[in-house]
């Protein structure tokens, strides 16, 4: 721990600045920064971060911090000219919060502090305006009370309610300076009444009561919850910064306000605020009174009848503007203001880097590139890459009302009204009439496909971020919100009933896929807008990633998709998906069911164009990038009829009985069938299986190169291999099925047979493995299941009382586990790589579309990422950031 505690600033200079932020926090270190060049803030120190590490841990200051503390208030009080608890001419100070990034409304401030029942009297002399010193008093008893000694702010407001009711006035702004002096003594008595004990006088007491506060506001809920959602660590704290105070409530020539240098809505460069006269910060911010516009221009467009403050106080307004333009030069970024106006003397409280939608993000970016502000790989790296979900998909009007009825995990963005439903079928014909359908389902199967297709968006009770729902939603760009888990889903009824709720089939709600959110009715809600900002961004992310971005995809509506957003070719097809199409689930149910060979191969021979017809179309969209087809994966329970009627039907096609075909069924039935008999097992089990998937593989590729002229090199992934073995006996089936294709076509074509990694066997045996693969793809769903020996179906059951508790930090089916799963990956990377120097290697688990991830990716050495369509620009993005924060570091 650092010997100083505390650093002061104002007064023309600073110990400390921009580059101490974690020291000082963002407050504190951008308060000495401003400092330092010249701006006008009111002086103060800030006590760093390291205390308030230190007073979490043992409840107790370091033992120099009070005698720093009084030294660092002595400097404020020779910059003023005021002293603290003078009874005639006091020194006031705020106490607020200021952690390394900005936590906007998170933790507790305290305004007007060292004022009592006689240095009230001080301030009333030396302002010269009674009423302001009493009104400040009534806030500082009423704020102090709130957030230092528990006494909740409404016993205040009530206070104030009744005087007015009382005294026949209607607004806060209507009370005198008696009217204030008296709710002083009802607010001091309230205090005394609901503690025990009276407010306290003494400005130290005061003083370090503030302090403590604010340090344990590091730790309520609202703060842990922030934390959590962004996350930001534990062990970060908090700085506290103590300043002299200045009012904006001193009378027609004082004011205060919140402006940013540019729009933060569109990134226009324009300014942009809001200002009130005659009133403090917590005024703007409360909404107590109407604020009004900073420029004329905003004032004139809004059609507002309130002055602006280019108008009211045009002199003040030109200094602003010019701390603006400081600023942002300054800093090299828009920035964020709070500003005070004393009699006519302009004030900076805080500067930091403003809040904006992904919108304005890009084109601030862009302009200040081209105003030669910043580098253009400076503006990669200040976009944040999951924000482009806002530009990608429809987003709720932030001005709708809404009734929330419950939430669940944001599993695909978007958002969308829509009528539920809560079969698959019934979702598809309700779609088939032109509604907005949304799926609800307790969870989702590959049987619920044609439905999830149909749908606009679906939602679950069950089911996490890499649920069954989630991926296939996110593959479609379709709207899920997963595992609301206060749903009760009663599909034989027809209804969910929630939070006192029911809504029935045919009624509608909205779903919100950025924050988890169901709502009733419908909300209003805006359509994405991708401007010509974010090709100029994708095209400078190209430029330095060195990682390719690939997609998973295999429908052709997908494929083109990913194509527009920037893919460069398929890291996993997934031939499951395409068997549930009506017309094929009879025909892939019977060769399931058949108990022979022969069976099998009838059925299979009804499947084959089918699905050359898919490959082929997937292959002319690609147009010569490469395309990994994974061969069929999950267990076969999954095809399986359920209900009479459909086993009745699947009979009636193979020429048996129902009852048969139910015995068939039960043989095939598993324990635990994402560990039983799928993937290579299948192929090992019944070869016919995967001998007709790659017939129907080469021979739409073939097609495909005669019709495009591009030369078509297909890859063939053979999922859920733990042995060598397994690998090399598909493969020389395979490469028997090319010979046979090639004869029959008299054309050749290079093609590569590779294995997904997401096995830990496979991660260690990597070495071995490569004698025979071609290339490696790490599905990072299967093997975060099968490192952790967690269901990812199951696992919300669990791991959100996991993150609550920090037992872990990210969701690993969300973000990889680099201590566990990462490892694996890395191990398999150079365990391959010594044997098989050239060999390629990229993800296509979900994780392949997380940043945090894809940062990993990079530094493990992989040649690209997959992942579903609406998430290829995110990770073209966050694979730029990658390569150049990987230079960086080199």
């Amino acid at each position: 721990m650092a010997s100083k505690f505390v650093f002061g600033f104002g007064g023309g200079s600073a110990e400390g600045g921009a580059q101490d932020r974690n020291l000082l926090g963002g407050k504190g270190a951008n308060l000495a920064e401003m400092a330092s060049i010249g701006i006008d803030v009111p002086p103060g120190f800030t006590i760093t971060t390291e205390v308030c590490t230190h007073f979490t841990a043992n409840n107790a200051y370091p033992d120099s911090l009070k005698t720093e503390v009084i030294a660092a208030l002595k400097t404020v009080e020779d910059i003023v000219g005021t002293k603290f608890g003078d009874n005639h001419n006091p020194l006031l100070v705020s106490v607020r919060s200021g952690a390394r990034v900005s936590m906007p409304g998170m933790m507790d401030t305290v305004l007007n502090l060292g004022l009592n029942d006689v240095t009230v009297k001080g301030l009333e002399e030396n302002s010269e305006n009674p009423r302001f010193a009493w009104d400040s008093y009534r806030r500082f008893i009423q704020m102090y009370s709130d957030v230092v000694l528990g006494v909740s702010h409404y016993h205040f407001e009530d206070l104030i309610e009744m005087h007015k009711e009382d005294n026949g006035h209607i607004k806060d702004t209507d009370l005198e300076a008696d009217d204030w002096k008296k709710l002083c003594g009802a607010f001091l008595a309230k205090v005394e009444e609901e503690l025990g004990k009276p407010f306290p006088q003494d400005p130290y007491d005061q003083l370090w009561g503030a302090i403590g506060a604010v340090f344990a506001s590091w730790g309520v809920d609202r703060a842990k919850t922030y934390r959590r959602l962004h996350a930001i660590p534990e062990g970060w704290g908090t700085a506290v910064n103590v300043q002299a105070m200045v009012f904006g409530n001193m009378g027609d020539s004082s004011a205060t306000g919140v402006a940013f240098t540019r729009n933060p809505a569109t990134g226009d460069n324009e300014y942009y605020g809001e200002y009130l006269i005659n009133a403090q910060g917590e005024d703007v911010v409360a909404g107590i009174r109407t604020p009004q516009f900073l420029t004329e221009q905003a004032r004139v467009e809004a059609g507002a009848e309130l002055p602006s403050m280019e108008v009211t106080l045009p002199e003040v307004y030109k200094q602003l503007t010019d701390n603006f333009d400081l600023l942002e030069d300054h800093y090299r970024e828009m920035q964020d203001i709070e500003f005070t106006v004393q009699k006519g003397k302009l004030w900076l409280l805080q500067t930091r880097t403003g809040k904006r939608t992904a919108k304005a993000a890009l084109k601030i970016a862009i302009d200040m590139v081209e105003e030669g502000k910043i580098t253009k790989e400076e503006a990669l790296l200040r976009i944040e890459a999951k924000s482009l979900d806002q530009l990608l998909h429809p987003t709720l009007d932030p001005d709708a009302e809404r009734t929330v009825l419950t939430r669940g995990l944001p599993a695909s963005p978007g958002a969308a009204s829509g009528k539920v439903y809560f079969t698959a079928d019934e979702a598809e014909r309700q779609a088939a009439t032109g509604a907005e359908v949304i799926l609800v389902r307790v969870e989702t199967s590959p049987e619920d496909i044609h439905g999830m297709h149909a749908a606009s968006d679906i939602l679950t009770s069950r089911g996490g971020m890499t649920s069954h729902a989630a991926v296939v939603a996110r593959g479609m760009g379709r709207t899920c919100v997963a595992g609301a888990g206060e749903l009760d889903v009663n599909v034989a009824e027809g209804v969910m009933r929630v939070a006192g709720h029911e809504i029935k089939a045919g009624e509608i709600i909205t779903l919100d896929g950025s924050s988890g959110e169901v709502m009733l009715g419908e909300v209003a809600h805006q359509e994405p807008e991708l401007a010509g900002e974010f090709s100029v961004l994708m095209n400078w992310a190209d430029e330095v990633r060195t990682m390719q971005v690939r997609t998973n995809a295999e429908t052709p509506k997908d494929v083109r998709t990913a194509r527009e957003f920037g893919a460069e070719g398929i890291g996993l097809c997934r031939t499951e998906h395409m068997f549930f199409d009506a017309e094929r689930i009879v025909a892939v149910r019977q060769m399931i069911l058949a108990d022979d060979v022969e069976g099998r191969e009838v059925a299979l021979a009804k499947i084959l164009p089918m699905q050359r017809g898919d490959f082929a179309e997937i292959f002319e969209i690609m147009k010569g990038l490469p395309v990994t087809i994974r061969l069929l994966d999950p267990p076969l329970h999954e095809f399986l009829p359920r209900e009479e009627a459909e086993f009745a039907t699947v009979a009636e096609g193979m020429n048996v009985s129902a009852a048969q075909l139910k015995r068939r069924a039960n043989e095939l039935h598993e324990s635990n069938p994402m560990l039983g008999h799928r993937g290579c097992r299948l192929g090992i089990s019944y070869p016919e299986i995967y001998e007709m998937q790659t017939r129907a593989i080469f021979e739409g590729a073939i097609e495909a190169q005669k019709k495009t002229g591009q030369a078509i090199v297909p890859e063939i992934m053979i999922p859920l291999v733990a042995l060598k073995e397994e690998l090399d006996f598909l493969k020389e089936r395979i490469d028997n099925v090319a010979k046979q294709v090639f004869a029959e076509k008299n054309s050749e074509i290079e093609y590569f047979v590779g294995t997904m990694i997401e096995l830990p066997r496979a991660a260690i045996t990597a070495g071995h493995i490569a004698e025979t693969a071609e290339f490696f793809s790490f599905g990072t769903n299967d093997l975060t299941q099968t490192a952790l020996g967690v269901s990812r179906d199951d696992a919300q059951t669990f791991l959100s009382e996991y993150l609550r508790l920090h037992i872990i930090h990210e969701d690993p089916f969300v973000s990889l586990d680099f201590e566990g799963v990462g490892e694996l990956i890395k191990m398999a990377v150079e365990r391959g790589r010594k044997t098989r120097p050239d060999i390629k290697m990229g993800i296509c688990g979900e994780h392949g579309g997380d940043p945090r991830s894809i940062k990993f990716c990079q530094g493990a050495g992989l040649d690209y990422v997959s992942c579903s369509p609406f998430r290829v620009p995110i990770a073209r993005l966050a694979a730029a950031q990658a390569a150049l924060e990987n230079k960086k570091n080199q």
